[in-house]
């Protein structure tokens, strides 16, 4: 195995930026999709019927095709077919539609609110309507049972799923270096096309894709733990699982 090349600057530049986009990426996309998710389960539930159709069907589409080719659609369909405006020739739009960070980011912040979303409604629904009942009994709006109560209570009830979406996100990222993003990927793939090495560039990128795995559970479980009504209860099961044996005097 030979790792010289990461003595090489310009190879670590590649690394670091690789990862810096990869973080980036992970962020905005879990966020925005969280938010759309939100979004879409509650106009699912309470909202007009052609919307709710609407948030469906997008639903449908997102979650019954391949994130690679959604990926594809948005840079090398939408984009395109963007570029060709008037809009797409000035200043913020011309660098934003032509950059491949804001197709990935939609792309993956779609996927997030479209998979999410079915989550978060369904666990929206499972949340007992007394308790809502008993918000409105004390005098909070329709709004604020929702943002205090309803909502609350239906992410506890979902959080482990949500924690296994957004470790799924962090490994679909490397389909971004299909189009020409820079990645840990796209990293690697640039330092085994000028250093001819094969595997050593694909093992560091697994390593470091297993390195923020880890560290995105250990933060998510935190997340878990301190969750209202979430924190695990600290309990000797291996006690209560012992036979009682009775002292014969």
């Amino acid at each position: 195995m030979d790792f010289s090349w990461l003595n090489d600057p310009f190879y670590r530049e590649y690394l670091v930026e690789g990862l810096i986009n990869t973080l980036w990426l992970l962020g905005v996309s879990s966020v925005a999709g969280l938010l759309l998710a939100v979004l879409m389960a509650i106009v699912r539930i309470k909202g007009p019927r052609p919307l709710a159709w609407l948030a469906h069907g997008v639903s449908t589409v997102i979650r019954g095709t391949p994130l690679l080719v959604q990926l594809f659609f948005f840079y090398y369909g939408v984009g395109r077919l963007l570029e060709g405006l008037p809009l797409a020739q000035q200043g913020l739009f011309k660098d934003l539609l032509r950059d491949p960070f804001f197709y990935a980011s939609l792309t993956f912040t779609l996927s997030v609110g479209a998979y999410t979303g079915e989550v978060l409604r369904g666990a929206l629904l499972s949340v007992p309507l007394g308790e809502r009942e008993a918000g409105r009994a004390f005098g909070l709006s329709p709004l604020q049972v929702f943002i205090h109560l309803w909502l609350p209570r239906a992410i506890q009830l979902c959080l482990p799923t949500l924690t296994g979406e957004m470790i799924l996100l962090l490994k679909s990222v490397p389909l971004v270096s299909t189009i020409a993003m820079m990645d840990l990927l796209q990293a690697a793939n640039i330092i085994r096309d000028e250093t001819f090495l094969t595997y050593e560039p694909l093992l560091l990128i697994a390593a470091l894709y297993l390195l923020l795995t880890v560290v995105l559970t250990l933060i998510l479980r935190q997340v878990e733990r301190h969750f209202p009504g979430m924190k695990p209860q600290r309990s000797s099961w291996w006690r209560r699982q012992r036979p009682s044996v009775s002292r014969i005097s």
